[in-house]
């Protein structure tokens, strides 16, 4: 079959080429992939800067975003039949395993020995066909096939939420006022969850004006373009006592500033990854003093586990029916698998960029 394969931490090597077919063995599902969404990762993978092969292969099959249909099932399973849409949970719990892992909690993973599909140690879906154990595979609705894509994404926000609420029951507390840093998928999504949450949302991103600002608008959000405003106690001034930052952007200085700016009693979440070679100053004990004398709380999160799929499968079908069409906006660009490298341009009219691979 044909696949997106690259050989690990070697930039350039991404390249189309057939591989052999998977083998479906019981237990398993055979699915047809339709679409893969890429992102950031992928494009990291493919400059080399990290990405492991499954222990038999050189290779490593790319894709972590996918979309497919059930093509057979070998033996029993539950609630699966040929025919049915579904995504991929990307993660995959290590052998021994953690007890996190074996609570279901993988992507909390305690020893580091998990695997993801298209990452580490487990090829992706960048291909014509996979198998998987139906544990790790979410049905979707016909009514949300078009905007399915987006549920790896929409998962990591999931979790996110998820666990500001977790977080912030230490306090009485209740956000009224959020301000995403980056419009891309994973902040546009990040926005709308918090918007359905009924929080005052505001968009922070380095892009003027166009298709980012458009969604975020569509959604009743403000946007603000960072080549007119600072992240800092100047702009909640001006908009307000922020409760809650999401860092959608992986530039580690509007981390911290991020920190400064939150209010008392706020929470920082970041879902971006930095790239860990820049070095910069920070003004380390006005921020330890923030953060103690406010009770402020700083936390990473990325990956996710099952619920927070499911989640994510019955908030697309709130999104679609709230704001009709507007996920499907988000796909700002579709190739054909032939086309991938295509993918990782940037423009800013772009969002989302889908390979359809039938």
């Amino acid at each position: 079959m044909k696949a997106i394969v690259v050989t690990p931490m070697q930039p350039g090597s991404g390249r189309l080429t057939e591989v052999p077919d998977p083998q479906l063995r019981e237990g398993e599902v055979l699915v047809r992939v339709h679409e893969v969404g890429l992102d950031g990762t992928d494009a990291e993978i493919l400059e080399g800067q990290f990405g492991e092969a499954p222990p038999d292969d050189d290779y490593l099959i790319i894709g972590h975003e996918s979309l497919g249909r059930v093509e057979n099932v070998m033996g029993s399973t539950t609630g699966l039949s040929p025919g049915d849409r579904v995504v991929a949970i990307v993660r995959r719990p290590d052998p021994v395993p953690c007890r996190n892992c074996a609570a279901g909690e993988w992507d909390m993973c305690l020893n580091g020995r998990y695997t993801e599909r298209g990452i580490k140690g487990r090829h992706g879906f960048l291909a014509e066909f996979y198998t998987e154990s139906p544990d790790f595979l979410v049905k979707v609705p016909a009514e949300i096939d078009p905007v399915a894509i987006l549920l790896e994404p929409l998962s990591i926000v999931e979790k996110a939420i998820e666990q500001i609420k977790r977080i912030q029951s230490r306090l009485v507390w209740k956000a009224e006022r959020a301000v995403v840093l980056g419009a891309g998928p994973i902040g546009l999504l990040a926005g709308i969850l918090l918007t359905l949450e009924d929080i005052e949302v505001h968009f922070y991103d380095a892009t003027e004006r166009g298709i980012k600002s458009d969604l975020a608008e569509a959604t009743g959000a403000n946007y603000i373009w960072a080549g007119e405003r600072k992240v800092s106690h100047e702009l909640a001034d001006e908009i307000g006592a922020v409760d809650i930052v999401v860092e959608a952007t992986g530039y580690s200085p509007l981390a911290f500033d991020a920190m400064d700016m939150v209010a008392p009693n706020g929470v920082v979440c970041l879902t971006g990854v930095s790239g860990g070679s820049r070095k910069l100053e920070v003004p380390a004990d006005h921020l330890n003093l923030e953060m103690v004398l406010s009770n402020k709380v700083v936390f990473g999160t990325v990956n996710a586990n099952r619920r927070h799929f499911e989640s994510g499968v019955r908030h697309l079908l709130e999104i679609e029916a709230r704001w009709p069409g507007l996920l499907s906006r988000m796909i700002t660009r579709r190739l054909p698998l032939t086309d991938f490298a295509r993918a990782f341009e940037r423009s800013p009219d772009h969002v989302k960029s889908i390979v359809e691979m039938a």
